[in-house]
C-alpha cells in the first residue's frame, strides 16, 4: 500500500516534465498509459508523434505505426510512407 502514493507521485512528476516539453495533457496521459507509465518510452513516443505530425502524417496512423514498431523511428517512417 505504501508504494501506491509513490507511484502516483512519480507518474505526476513524469507527466509534469512531459507537459513542460510542450506536449498536450491528453497525449501525455495516453502515452503514459500505453507504455505502462514508462516516462522514457512515453517521451520517445510523443517526440516521434510530433515529428511525424509535422511531416503531415495523420495522428491516428502515427500512433498505430509507432505502437507496432515499438517507437523505432526508421521502421515507423517506412510504414507511414507505404500507407
Amino acid at each position: 500500500p505504501d508504494s501506491l502514493p509513490l507511484q502516483f507521485l512519480s507518474y505526476l512528476g513524469a507527466c509534469d516534465r512531459l507537459l513542460k516539453q510542450g506536449y498536450e495533457e491528453g497525449q501525455v496521459e495516453e502515452a503514459m498509459e500505453m507504455f505502462q507509465y514508462s516516462e522514457k518510452k512515453a517521451a520517445e513516443f510523443l517526440h516521434l508523434l510530433a515529428q511525424f505530425n509535422d511531416m503531415g502524417f495523420q495522428q491516428n496512423e502515427i500512433k498505430e505505426v509507432l505502437l507496432l514498431c515499438g517507437n523505432q523511428r526508421e521502421r515507423a517512417l517506412e510504414e507511414l510512407v507505404m500507407k
